[in-house]
């Protein structure tokens, strides 16, 4: 049969991960042997389906039972393992599985930028366009060079938990979006930069560059981020709907999903910080060198985290893996 001789090499390749792992040992396999042992076994017991709905291949829903039942034990430890709980999540699961999908924060990321070059673009070059995106009283106020974020301090833990509440709907947003072909996730990044883009050359213009910036340094080191990775996670699964694959769409979507929420998951407690440094720092009347260097710090922090937690373990997956 023809579908038989498109998944012999899945299945072989099936075979190969179970014998990897000499019994129940899955240290052998790295994260993403784990992943595609999984993804594999699922595909497996869809393929033991159809075979016995089809009474002449009696033999080969024998052969994909027999391999389901061996690779059953190592995918379910596998996951356990992979999962490790909250603590393994944030210092393995979701660091890795940024890297693993850096490209789509990338992505977002430029898009977000895009949408801040043509908000600067446009608030230099067509009057009115700075009142029209950020409001009038708020451009009233630049414009008598004041900072509308002053408000925030007598409020501190209230104004703290609205900016938390708003940070998570957009990456939220962001997030989900992504189930609409992507164009949401790209709305959402292109709004956003432009949002920035006007606001930052309406505090220019009035000579507030310092006290904009400054204001955003603390937290935006994690805000900013958190946002785009969300957006990128919602073009994980745009991608999955959009780009052909010989698995069946339900299956990719469901591998896009899982990896998304991963993402997702990471960004809650980087808009939580967010949030309180907005609400209880930002607005501050600290120095405006101590703002920056506190920015440049989480900023330090927070890339040296994504780009080397959980690393070691990789490297001792790898190196079990590649050994005789």
């Amino acid at each position: 049969m023809h579908w038989v001789q498109k998944r012999e090499a899945h299945w072989a390749r099936l075979e190969a991960l179970v014998a990897a792992c000499k019994g129940r040992d899955v240290s052998a396999l790295s994260h993403d042997d784990l992943r595609e042992l999984a993804q594999l076994y699922r595909q497996t017991a869809a393929d033991l389906a159809t075979a016995r709905e089809d009474p002449s291949s009696a033999r080969l829903a024998a052969y994909l039972n027999q391999l389901l039942g061996r690779a059953h034990n190592l995918v379910y430890a596998g996951s356990r393992r992979e999962g490790g709980g909250v603590v393994g999540f944030y210092t393995r699961t979701f660091p890795q599985t940024f890297r693993a999908t850096w490209g789509y924060t990338a992505l977002a990321t430029g898009v977000l930028l895009a949408g801040a070059v043509a908000g600067i673009i446009l608030a230099l070059m067509a009057p009115g366009f700075q009142r029209f995106v950020v409001g009038g009283e708020m451009l009233e106020t630049i414009e008598r060079r004041e900072m509308w974020t002053h408000s925030i301090l007598p409020v501190k833990p209230l104004a703290s938990a609205g900016i938390t509440a708003n940070n998570l709907a957009v990456a939220i947003l962001a997030f989900a979006s992504g189930m609409l072909a992507g164009i949401g996730p790209t709305i959402l990044m292109i709004v956003n930069g432009l949002l920035l883009g006007v606001i930052g050359t309406a505090c220019y213009e009035a000579g507030m560059s310092v006290d904009l910036w400054s204001f955003v340094a603390p937290h935006g080191a994690f805000e900013l981020p958190a946002i785009v990775i969300a957006g990128g996670a919602g073009l994980v699964m745009a991608r999955s709907l959009v780009v052909a694959s010989d698995r069946p769409r339900r299956e990719c979507l469901l591998e896009a999903a899982r990896l998304a929420l991963r993402l997702f998951g990471g960004v809650v407690p980087m808009l939580l910080v967010a949030g309180l440094i907005e609400g209880f720092v930002s607005p501050t009347g600290l120095p405006a060198s101590t703002k920056f260097a506190i920015g440049a710090a989480n900023l330090t922090l927070l890339t040296l985290y994504l780009g080397f937690a959980g690393r070691r373990a990789s490297q001792k997956q790898a190196t079990a893996h590649s050994a005789p």
